[in-house]
C-alpha cells in the first residue's frame, strides 16, 4: 500500500490532494485523512523554517519593478553624464534584477496553478528554471562590466562625483525599500533572491556613495570608481554563483539544501515496525515545494492507515516534506524495482 499525504505548501501555491493506492503488497485500506496544520519553526534534521509570509507576493514584485525600472533610467543617465562607471555598473546590475524581479513574478504565478492534463504535479518548476535563468543573466552580466572596469582602471577618468553621490544615496533608500518587501519571503528561492539582490544593490550604492565622498573630500582618487566596479564585480558574482548553484542543484532533482537524505532514511528506519528502507528519492516541485517517495519493509504491517498518516505528518513536521508517497510492503515478494539510490 502506498499512501500521499497533502499538507499545507507554499503561499499561493495549489495543494496536493491525498490519495492511497493498493499495490497488492497489503489489504487496500481507504480512508480521507483530515489534513493537518504543521508549525515549521526550528526542527530538528536540518528541517526548514518556513515564516508565516504574505498569501500573494504579487504587489511586492509589482512595486519593486515600478521602482528599480525608474532608477535604472535615472542612474544610467547620470552615470553617463558624468561619467562614472561605478553609476553604469551598478545600473546594469539594477537593470538585470529588473528582469529577475520579472521572472521570478511570472515563475510564481505559473506555480500557482494546479495540477492539469500532463502537468500532474502544477507548474512548479517554473520557480526553479526562472531561478536558473536569473543566475545565467547575472554571470553574464559581470563579465562586461568587469572587463570595463579593468579598461578604466588602466586610464582613471574625471568624475562628477557630487552628482554621482546624491544618485547612489537615493538608489540605497529605493534598493532598501525594495527589499523590505521580500524580507518575510525566505523560505521561497525566488523571492530570497529577490531580497537578496535588492540588499546587495543597497550595499553597492552605499558603498558608491562613500567613494564620491571620499573624492569630493580629497579632489582626486578617481581611480575609487573603476576600483569600486570591480568590487561590485565581485559582490555579484558570489550572490549569482550562490543562487545559480542552489537552483541548478533543484532543477536536476537533487535533494534540496538542509535536507540530508541519510537522515530522513534514518528516521523512516525508525518508524515502528519498518525492517528495510529502499527506493528513497527526495526532490523539489519548486523551490518551496519537496517531494519524497520511498520503499518501507513492514514484515507486521499492523495498521497502515494510521502508520501512513502519522509518518507523513512527521516527514512534513519533521523535514519540511509536504507531498510524501510512501509504498509500504511486507518483504514476502521482491518488490525493488530499481538499484537503491537517494535522489
Amino acid at each position: 500500500m502506498s499512501a500521499s499525504r497533502a499538507h499545507p505548501t507554499a503561499p499561493g501555491v495549489q495543494p496536493d490532494h491525498g490519495h492511497d493506492h493498493d499495490h497488492g503488497h497489503e489489504p487496500a485500506h481507504h480512508h480521507d485523512h483530515p489534513h493537518h496544520d504543521h508549525g515549521h519553526g526550528g526542527h530538528g534534521h536540518g528541517g526548514h523554517g518556513h515564516h508565516h509570509a504574505p498569501a500573494d507576493f504579487g504587489r511586492a514584485f509589482a512595486i519593486g519593478i515600478v521602482l528599480n525600472a525608474g532608477f535604472v533610467a535615472v542612474e544610467a543617465g547620470v552615470g553617463l553624464a558624468t561619467g562614472s562607471l561605478a553609476l553604469l555598473a551598478d545600473a546594469g546590475h539594477n537593470a538585470a534584477d529588473v528582469l529577475s524581479l520579472i521572472l521570478a513574478w511570472a515563475a510564481t504565478l505559473l506555480a500557482r496553478r494546479g495540477p492539469n492534463g500532463r502537468h500532474t504535479y502544477g507548474m512548479g518548476k517554473a520557480t526553479i528554471m526562472a531561478s536558473v535563468t536569473n543566475g545565467v543573466l547575472l554571470v553574464a552580466a559581470v563579465g562586461a562590466i568587469g572587463w570595463e572596469a579593468v579598461q578604466r582602471l588602466l586610464s582613471p577618468g574625471a568624475v562628477a562625483a557630487g552628482p554621482v553621490m546624491i544618485t547612489a544615496a537615493i538608489g540605497v533608500v529605493i534598493n532598501t525599500a525594495t527589499a523590505l518587501l521580500f524580507m518575510r519571503g525566505q523560505h521561497d528561492l525566488n523571492v530570497r533572491g529577490a531580497f537578496l539582490h535588492m540588499l546587495a544593490d543597497a550595499g553597492v550604492s552605499a558603498a558608491v556613495v562613500i567613494a564620491a565622498g571620499l573624492m569630493l573630500l580629497t579632489g582626486g582618487l578617481h581611480w575609487l570608481d573603476p576600483v569600486l566596479s570591480l568590487g561590485i564585480v565581485a559582490v555579484i558574482l558570489a550572490g549569482a554563483w550562490g543562487l545559480l548553484k542552489e537552483s541548478a542543484a533543484m532543477a536536476l532533482d537533487a535533494a534540496p539544501p538542509g535536507i540530508d537524505p541519510a537522515q530522513v532514511r534514518a528516521f523512516l528506519a525508525s518508524r515502528p515496525g519498518v525492517a528495510e528502507v529502499h527506493d528513497l528519492h527526495i526532490w523539489s516541485l519548486s523551490t518551496t515545494r519537496v517531494a519524497l517517495t520511498a520503499h518501507l519493509v513492514r514484515p507486521q504491517a499492523g495498521d497502515p492507515d494510521a502508520f501512513l498518516a502519522e509518518t507523513s505528518q512527521a516527514l512534513a513536521g519533521t523535514f519540511g516534506i509536504h507531498h510524501a508517497t510512501l509504498q509500504v510492503e511486507t518483504g514476502t515478494l521482491d518488490c525493488h524495482l530499481a538499484p537503491d539510490e537517494v535522489v
